[in-house]
């Protein structure tokens, strides 16, 4: 993994030059892009040969250097932030295939973006780890109009008990057929199993990359 600071962002990059494709991975509203969440699904893509590009929202950068939460920045802002990543990655390796990627917030916003950014900048797909379908504890408020129009490839990893959006929900969801549904056993919004279930927070974080790998790998026939 290396470092590197932008002049929009600090980033995080793991994986291979040679990778046939970058994932541009967003942090969520609650954790930054060095989380253990965004470290394992980043690490266990680079092991897969994937190049994977983690950068930093603002706010969340603000909230790092001087140590006080605060929320996020409104959408239109986080979209532009996304934007600039993307054309810098793009600057970077014009070549290489993109798609870009996000935690629960980061998702969102990318999901918001992707068919915008296929016909700009060729980003062939879009990755939601945990989507925000609606508030916890408040189901009516969905967040899924775009979601049923999308015409470009997303995969939607959700944790079968994720209060923002569980699996008895969730299916019942109009969602375009572009978007392919995958549930991580037993997990909540970051995938974290119940004790009950057998299972452990590294083996679904695990599950979660043996499933983006293979959605990464059937749309760029490799």
């Amino acid at each position: 993994m290396t470092a590197e600071a932008t002049t929009t962002a600090p980033r995080l990059i793991d994986g291979p030059d040679a990778a046939p494709a970058t994932v541009l991975l967003a942090h969520g509203a609650g954790a930054p892009m060095d989380s253990p969440f965004m470290a394992a699904i980043a690490s266990g893509l680079a092991e897969s040969g994937w190049r994977v590009i983690r950068f930093e929202f603002a706010s969340m950068a603000r909230m790092r250097d001087t140590g006080r939460r605060q929320g996020p920045d409104r959408m239109p802002v986080l979209q532009e932030a996304f934007r600039q990543q993307v054309h810098l990655v793009r600057r970077d390796s014009p070549g290489r295939p993109l798609f870009i990627a996000g935690k629960s917030m980061g998702g969102r916003v990318a999901s918001l973006l992707v068919d915008e950014l296929a016909a700009s900048d060729g980003v062939r797909g879009c990755l939601c780890l945990g989507y925000p379908f609606h508030p916890p504890g408040k189901p009516l408020k969905l967040r899924t109009e775009h979601l049923a129009a999308l015409r470009t490839p997303t995969l939607i990893l959700q944790g079968e008990r994720d209060s923002f959006g569980r699996r008895g929900e969730v299916e019942t969801y109009n969602l375009s057929p572009q978007v392919q549904l995958r549930w991580i056993p037993s997990g909540d919004h970051s995938f974290k199993p119940t004790l009950s279930s057998g299972l452990s927070e590294a083996e679904n974080w695990a599950t979660a990359v043996a499933l983006t790998d293979q959605f990464l790998r059937q749309l760029l026939n490799c």
